[in-house]
């Protein structure tokens, strides 16, 4: 239900793909909370335009833009060639309109499903990012930016508080604003029996002026996978932490694909500290369909109530939970199409859908 389309034009290339599939996932996980906006709001898509000699030193420029039913984001990265031996620069300019359900979302039908919670997040940003040479397994990454962030009604009016009255950014006024600066490493090694990898993130706000917020967070992810005969066990356990100014919609949010499967987005908790674990078995059916059983947990590790306002005792959220369920995943050259059928600790079950890498 998708198309995908290449065109040169001179030395840049874009790529254009046009999906309607993906509004089923949405449908079913995400109830309806914003009008429609004519046929155009029901079209799924995403635009890349990649020029590899700008000004004819083979700087590259690429734009890209994503849309969504809800949301969309748009991302401008140009880059200058240096030596492979020092860290490569970019230049990064990104703005985005998304819902934030995983916080201020509403759990509903025993936390399978989330609904809106009035609150959309738009942010801009620009910054420079260096990647530093992979040097064996281990690779770098350290960027800074300025971010500016303003909460958003689904009308698309600037607001200060949800729908319950508590301010939904640090100053407590209409936007946040600050200096970031992120450091990320990564890990990963691969045999033909195995492979491991491991990232860490570490941001720091900096105050620059007085009344930008001022905070640490770092993030965490490891996942291993094992080849068993022909079956493959792929464990994970992701996590992470923040100290210091803190808006609500900076809080991890647990539910959800890639998190908790069987709960809505951020219907498990909303905390300043979480760890989420996966486990997922798959084994072939046949040559290109493949099984899965798994089981993922999640926790906030009881930090629900050190987030501004509390949103997760509000919502009734109930900071762990448990999903276990079975699915089906489809392979070619054409994309890849996943399915998921999961029970969290409620008994309530859920579809999930996923398509993936779709090409021409």
């Amino acid at each position: 239900m998708g198309a995908q389309k290449s065109i040169h034009a001179g030395k840049a290339k874009i790529d254009v793909n046009v999906d309607l599939t993906h509004k089923l996932y949405a449908a079913m996980m995400l109830s309806p909370f914003r009008n429609s906006g004519g046929p155009l709001s029901l079209i799924i898509g995403s635009l890349c335009i990649k020029h590899p000699n700008l000004f004819g030193g083979s700087e590259k420029l690429d734009v890209f833009w994503d849309k969504g039913l809800y949301d969309t984001n748009i991302l401008v990265a140009y880059r200058r060639p240096r030596p492979e031996w020092l860290p490569q620069q970019s230049v990064v300019v990104q703005h985005s309109i998304s819902p934030e359900i995983g916080v201020h979302g509403l759990p509903i039908d025993n936390f399978s499903q989330s609904g809106s919670g009035g609150v959309n997040l738009c942010r801009s940003s620009v910054g420079l990012e260096l990647s530093e040479p992979a040097s064996s397994n281990w690779s770098s990454t350290t960027s800074v930016k300025f971010e500016h962030v303003r909460p958003m009604s689904d009308e698309g009016r600037p607001i200060s508080r949800d729908l319950d009255g508590f301010p939904v950014t640090c100053s407590g006024g209409a936007h946040d604003s600050m200096v970031v600066l992120k450091q990320e490493t990564r890990y990963a090694r691969a045999n033909d029996s195995c492979f491991n990898r491991f990232s860490l993130q570490i941001e720091q706000g900096i105050p620059v002026l007085s009344k930008w917020l001022v905070f640490n967070r770092f993030k965490f992810a490891g996942t291993k996978g094992i080849k068993l005969g022909p079956a493959f066990l792929l464990t994970s356990v992701t996590g992470g932490s923040i100290v210091g100014d803190m808006a609500p919609y900076q809080a991890f949010a647990i539910g959800g694909l890639g998190s908790v499967r069987g709960y809505g987005e951020g219907a498990v908790g909303t905390g300043r500290s979480c760890v989420v674990a996966n486990s997922e078995l798959t084994f072939p059916l046949s040559k290109l369909l493949e099984g899965a059983i798994f089981i993922d947990y999640g926790s906030d590790l009881g930090s629900g109530r050190l987030v501004p306002g509390n949103p997760a005792l509000r919502q009734s959220k109930p900071g762990s939970g448990v999903g276990i369920g079975y699915g089906l995943r489809f392979k070619s050259k054409f994309g890849h199409f996943q399915v998921d059928y999961a029970m969290n600790s409620y008994q309530q079950k859920t579809v999930y859908f996923n398509i993936t890498n779709v090409s021409s």
